[in-house]
């Protein structure tokens, strides 16, 4: 765990819900990607900052990848990285991942669901992220 951060220009996508800030960087992965494949590569990079006055614990995960065409991937899962992070006051957690689109350019978006005080469950937003191969003439997101 990670100190907490106030204001992180680093990362150009940030959302606040229930005061846990969510904030998200993507990085196009060229070694990785193969357009005679069909295959784009990125990676994206989550800070999860918990602005509230208890510890929380992501349980798990919601995403939803869409590319350029509407194509939707939904993935769900426990945790994040094989981790369900605990996350005190005032406090952040770290991690990167990455995904495959079949086209150049897409989003994602999703939502963590998180405990607090034993039971008690939130549903805390990730905001909606560009996934655009740099240097692409049109961008849709």
């Amino acid at each position: 765990m990670k100190q907490y951060i106030k204001n992180n220009i680093e990362y150009p996508y940030s959302l606040i819900t229930h005061g846990i800030r969510i904030s998200v960087k993507t990085n196009f992965l060229e070694d990785q990607s193969d357009e005679d494949k069909n295959l784009w590569v990125w990676s994206y990079h989550i800070l999860i900052e918990n602005n509230r006055p208890e510890t929380v614990q992501l349980i798990d995960r919601y995403w939803k990848i869409t590319d350029e065409t509407g194509h939707i991937n939904e993935v769900k899962g426990a945790g994040v990285i094989g981790q369900q992070p605990i996350i005190n006051p005032k406090n952040s957690f770290q991690y990167s991942s990455g995904t495959p689109l079949s086209r150049p350019s897409g989003f994602m978006d999703g939502a963590y669901n998180m405990i607090y005080e034993g039971n008690k469950s939130l549903k805390v937003i990730i905001p909606t992220f560009s996934l655009d191969k740099p240097l692409t003439k049109i961008i849709l997101n």
